[in-house]
């Protein structure tokens, strides 16, 4: 239940009575909400393995997306980071993507995936040649989309780069009813991580920069990197592996401040640490530092390197955070927010299909 699976619960809860499609679902893996719904998987998910190794699988992804078969909806919300964009519906349909970001793998993170040391040497040109093919294929799919909706300005940005394409901006939800802060304001005496043990997290950046510090850093996640990492880790680090929603929002009361070192598309994580009551110390490029405000809700660095990012984590104790300010920045990203600009984004695009239709000129 990361980021992208929080928005797709909201939209669910949004529309009822829609049928969800999907390239892969793994059972039990999603909240009982999502897990109870009418799910129509691809074929992706009878293949070998697939559950864990479904990364494999990317050349085959539009043909499974192309595969699913939603004919009989005049309206469909895609929820994509990789393929769900390019799902074909009919000529007459409303088609609103909700954009994590571009195909990460092909485009701007491809050596984070493929480079040296993360794919092997002599099947680079083959993966090169398989990154060219679906760079066209994503950017030819775009056309089928009425209205982008990025989750972020950076990622909109991206969106614009690519695919030629505005988009509007709506951050992720929030469950800030669930995610609040402790009965103790003190912070805590140590860091935290949240995160899928991924490629392009850039995690290493955590583990060296806490290397002989004194100062202990957990990290919750579970990913194909997590025995790389734990073998170069400082005993300063802990890995915890996976955990349920009641220990990570206990791990966000009890620690001193989150960290998110990569360039990431949004970044749920800080803004449920500060509805927790928690600053947070992002990365300047990339959503991070939309949704952190500098030396306000939390610090924002722009040297991508361990000593950079040392040097952020040892400025936290030289700055006072105001618990309400933290809170109320959080509750403006809440799940009550989102799901009225998601509403009102799809009336409007509803609206824009019935004012075409009829020959007059649509209102946005």
């Amino acid at each position: 239940m990361r980021g992208g699976e929080k928005v797709l619960l909201s939209l669910l809860r949004l529309f009822p009575d829609a049928t969800l499609h999907t390239l892969l679902h793994v059972r039990g893996s999603v909240a009982p909400e999502i897990e109870t719904r009418s799910i129509e998987e691809s074929f992706i998910g009878r293949l070998p393995a697939a559950e864990s190794r479904y990364r494999a699988y990317l050349p085959l992804f539009p043909l499974a997306i192309e595969g699913l078969d939603v004919s009989g909806a005049d309206l469909v919300i895609s929820s994509s980071h990789c393929a769900a964009k390019s799902v074909l519906v009919r000529p007459d349909a409303v088609h609103v993507c909700y954009c994590h970001t571009p195909m990460r793998y092909v485009w701007d993170r491809f050596d984070d995936y493929f480079g040296p040391g993360r794919f092997p040497a002599l099947l680079r040109p083959a993966a090169h040649a398989m990154a060219a093919g679906l760079r066209a294929w994503d950017r030819w799919t775009a056309a089928g989309v009425d209205h982008f909706v990025a989750n972020s300005a950076y990622v909109a940005g991206r969106i614009a780069r690519y695919y030629g394409r505005e988009a509007e901006v709506i951050p992720p939800p929030v469950d800030t009813d669930f995610f609040t802060p402790g009965a103790d304001p003190t912070p805590g005496d140590y860091d935290l991580v949240v995160s899928a043990l991924v490629p392009y997290k850039r995690l290493e950046l955590v583990l060296e920069a806490y290397r002989g510090s004194g100062r202990q850093v957990r990290l919750v996640g579970t990913g194909p990197e997590a025995a790389r990492l734990q073998a170069q880790a400082p005993t300063e680090a802990l890995f915890l592996g996976r955990v349920d929603d009641v220990a990570l929002r206990e791990l966000y009361r009890g620690c001193r401040a989150v960290l998110m070192p990569n360039v990431e598309d949004f970044g749920i994580v800080p803004v449920e640490a500060m509805a927790c009551g928690r600053p947070a110390v992002v990365f300047a490029e990339g959503g991070g530092a939309e949704s952190v405000l500098a030396g306000e809700t939390g610090l924002v660095f722009d040297d991508p390197t361990p000593r950079g990012l040392r040097a952020a984590v040892d400025a936290l104790s030289t700055v006072r955070f105001n618990p309400l300010a933290l809170r109320s920045r959080a509750e403006s990203f809440s799940r009550d927010v989102f799901e009225r600009r998601i509403r009102a984004c799809v009336d409007r695009a509803l609206g824009a299909r019935r004012a075409q239709a009829e020959g007059t000129l649509p209102r946005w």
